[in-house]
């Protein structure tokens, strides 16, 4: 068999661990050969021991897979901040890569978004074929920012119309509503390293007021000089995930969010083990962002991929479609994602992402985002045109 029959990407899924409603099996019946996981017990800024990160290893040994990317090493809040103490905890960090790369884990996703990972305001939105999908408005962040949590100077982030339609929309919410979308926005989704309650969220918000986009950026790259050298000994790649969604919210600053910001990061840091953690639909909800342009850019730089896609709305507010169809062109990066593979010699993981709750999952306590039968899909979908690209390759 010729290389480029055998694909140009490792399919791995996303395993939250023993407690997932999605088993090893699942995975492996879904046609993945690898998994991508974390130790998600082990507190933020603790070191990961060698015997747990074995001990994981070996648990999806035994389903017939193989640990290919670590998703995620959590980097501390007091990094991002540079509070007292945070040297300390970039030893840590530094301590825990250097026995994943002991134990022959040499992919390390991360992320430098403040106080939230990813957010959603619903977790469970109907789609006309009886599907729910995940999605974001910003009208609902801005009823949550300003009429719950009394942000000062929130009205200051948001259009007159956004503070319209939040207002009014706030007016005919119960007590119900208010819960579930404090839950969805503040109380942590799958794979999300931190979750507060309304106090503990103002508290963290508050520890940022003196850092905007500038210096966050800066936090981001003295972070990384101190671990990039280290990573570089250990033949680690360090791969930052994008913002998600790639613009401010809650007055904090993004520094992960277009073309310009991966070039300043990689730019500032040069280091063989700087690289990037494309995910399609976190970029792709930015029309600037050019997804196939970005792949040819930092494709020496790419090591992984979260492949899934955005139906636009309107701006500020989408919600995840299926894996080909919606904003990213997704032939189109594929094809970019072949031509890099080639050029640096190399197969890249990937994973589907988000995939919709449908068929038996609806009646199932899923993960949002991550039930089985829908990352199927997309998973499914994803292979059959990898190999599509490469059929076609070769008749031209």
């Amino acid at each position: 068999m010729r290389s480029d029959q055998a694909g140009f990407m490792v399919q791995a899924m996303r395993w939250f661990g023993p407690a997932d409603p999605v088993s090893l099996r699942d995975i492996r019946q879904a046609g993945a050969t690898a998994v991508v996981t974390a130790l998600h017990n082990i507190s933020n800024g603790e070191i990961w021991p060698l015997a747990a990160i074995r001990e994981r290893q070996e648990l999806v040994a035994q389903a017939g897979l193989r640990w290919s990317v670590v998703e995620s090493l959590p980097v501390h809040e007091a990094i991002k901040t540079q509070a007292a103490g945070w040297e300390a905890l970039v030893d840590n960090y530094t301590h825990s890569l250097a026995n994943l790369a002991e134990c022959g884990l040499r992919t390390v996703t991360y992320n430098f978004m403040p106080v939230l990972d990813w957010t959603r305001t619903d977790l469970a939105y109907s789609l006309p074929d009886g599907a729910r999908a995940l999605r974001f408005d910003l009208a609902d962040v801005a009823v949550f920012d300003v009429h719950m949590l009394g942000r000062a100077g929130a009205q200051r982030d948001y259009s007159a119309a956004v503070l319209e339609t939040a207002a009014a929309r706030f007016a005919r919410m119960n007590t119900a509503q208010c819960k579930a979308l404090d839950r969805t926005v503040i109380a942590g989704l799958p794979g999300s390293e931190e979750s507060f309650g309304l106090a503990a969220f103002q508290q963290a918000l508050e520890a940022y007021a003196a850092i905007d986009a500038a210096r966050l950026r800066e936090h981001l790259v003295s972070f990384l000089a101190r671990i990039c050298p280290v990573a570089d000994a250990l033949g680690v790649n360090l791969v930052v995930h994008p913002d998600d969604p790639p613009f401010p919210l809650f007055g904090l600053p993004r520094v992960v969010s277009t073309q310009a910001d991966l070039d300043t990061i990689f730019e500032r840091v040069p280091n063989r083990s700087n690289g990037l953690c494309l995910c399609t639909g976190s970029l792709g909800v930015r029309s600037d962002n050019d997804l196939p342009a970005m792949v040819r850019r930092f494709g020496a730089r790419i090591h992984f991929l979260h492949l899934r896609n955005v139906a636009i709305e309107e701006p500020g507010v989408f919600h995840e479609s299926t894996h080909l169809y919606g904003a990213v062109d997704m032939p189109d990066v594929l094809r970019a994602v072949r031509e890099i593979s080639i050029e640096h010699g190399k197969r890249i993981p990937m994973r589907p992402d988000h995939g919709h709750q449908m068929l038996d999952d609806l009646q199932k306590v899923t993960n949002p985002g991550y039930s089985a039968i829908g990352r199927l899909r997309g998973l499914a979908e994803l292979r059959g045109l990898e190999l599509g690209i490469a059929a076609l390759s070769r008749q031209v």
